[in-house]
């Protein structure tokens, strides 16, 4: 018997026979003798539309308020799921954020879990309930519902996988597992038997739709392990220990099997990037912390960096991205900032995407920007900024090349599956 949390994402629970269709998963794996704690997130395109209708009330929410709101997806959800198992004959309850409780900091909409107490919920899953709970919520020391930015949902799995000492963290979604790329975009994508902590983590920081970044680093601070899974399955198909997943492994763990390593893991796209140019911002010290300080205190964060200096008329123009929905914040804090900042004009651009690659072989192996920066320029694709990890590469390009250069990146890395 083991203590397995599942969660199920957006597309799997988008109406009643898909919830029917998730509960059946769940029922099935609580029949086998495990206890069972779920994790769901809103439907499918219910997030969107509750986030449309903050911004049609107030383009400048209050994040406060905008949580109120956009926490009942999941809630609604988690209610559906527990009704549906009751029907099934299961015993079946849902925990709301507050009532675990999952406790947050107070930052709203981007909140970050400071503790769960877990005591209750794992007294009520040893008693052969299963616990149904809303992901990407909690309650801030204020007593204040607080949502956990998007994708939070597989966030809150895994802390509450960590929690309960759950023996695996089993995430569901419509792929049935990590890909080297997109399959909509490659037809010859590769599924990947297993990922490192640390090659997920990037690739989920690059646009990879697979994990929430904060899930993969909170997994890898806890130990716990996270295997990506389809519940878009047959109700003949074997349990989840058996399904051909992905298992999201530490680096002794993979070092340990006989997968023969390639340079590169996976490439990713991320078409939620904006960018943001200020000109002629004076060349001098504290000039640069004036404009990303106040960010950084509005919880914005910033990724490519690009400063140009011109040393005859002591200015310099910095260009950087920041996620596409935190653009109008941005903008409103730098125009309010323009006069301290002494920057001559800003100029944005939500038009842009970012193209990664990624994999732990690139530590011990040279060339692969060279042949990153190759490949794009023989297609005509012209790079606007470059940001580097150890075991990454990224570029910023026109929004338009993204499909062009994600495929021919696949090619030129030798990751074409064979037919």
């Amino acid at each position: 018997m083991a203590r397995i949390v599942m969660k199920f994402g957006g597309t799997s629970m988008a109406g009643t026979e898909r919830i029917r269709r998730v509960a059946g998963i769940v029922k099935r794996q609580q029949e086998a003798g495990h206890e069972v704690a779920v994790v769901v997130s809103a439907m499918a395109g219910e997030t969107d539309r509750l986030v449309n209708f903050c911004r049609e009330a107030n383009a400048l929410y209050d994040p406060a308020e905008y949580d109120v709101v956009v926490a009942s997806g999941e809630q609604v959800t988690s209610g559906l799921l527990a009704l549906t198992l009751q029907a099934m004959g299961c015993k079946a309850r849902s925990w709301l954020g507050w009532q675990v409780p999952i406790r947050t900091d107070d930052a709203h909409a981007k909140a970050r879990i400071e503790d769960i107490d877990a005591e209750a919920l794992t007294a009520s899953m040893a008693s052969g309930e299963i616990a149904v709970i809303p992901g990407f919520q909690g309650v801030s020391p204020q007593g204040r519902v607080t949502t956990l930015g998007r994708g939070g949902s597989d966030t809150s799995a895994v802390a509450v996988a960590a929690a309960v000492q759950a023996d695996r963290c089993d995430i569901y979604t419509d792929v049935d597992g990590v890909y080297t790329t997109d399959p909509r975009i490659v037809a010859k994508a590769r599924k990947l038997p297993l990922v490192t902590y640390e090659e997920m983590l990037e690739l989920a920081s690059v646009g990879s739709k697979v994990l929430q970044t904060r899930s993969v680093s909170l997994a890898m601070k806890e130990k716990v392990r996270v295997q990506v899974l389809s519940s878009f399955i047959d109700e003949s198909a074997p349990p989840a220990d058996d399904l051909p997943g992905t298992m999201i492994v530490s680096d002794e763990e993979l070092e340990g099997s006989d997968m023969e390593r390639q340079l590169i893991t996976g490439i990713a796209a991320d078409k939620n990037e904006a960018k943001i140019t200020l000109t002629r911002v004076p060349d001098q010290p504290g000039a640069v912390a004036a404009i990303f300080g106040p960010l950084a205190d509005g919880n914005i964060n910033v990724d490519m960096i690009i400063q140009n200096v011109a040393k005859e008329k002591a200015e310099t123009d910095v260009t950087f991205t920041v996620p596409q929905a935190d653009l109008l914040r941005a903008q409103a804090m730098l125009e309010e900032r323009k006069e301290a900042i002494g920057y001559y004009r800003l100029i944005s651009d939500d038009k842009v995407a970012k193209i990664s690659v990624v994999g732990v072989g690139m530590r011990s192996h040279a060339g692969v920007a060279s042949t990153m920066f190759r490949t794009l320029a023989d297609r005509g694709i012209n790079i606007q900024a470059i940001s580097t990890s150890e075991i990454k590469v990224s570029v910023l390009i026109d929004a338009d090349e993204t499909e062009l250069a994600v495929r021919v990146l696949h090619t030129a890395y030798g990751m074409d599956a064979t037919a």
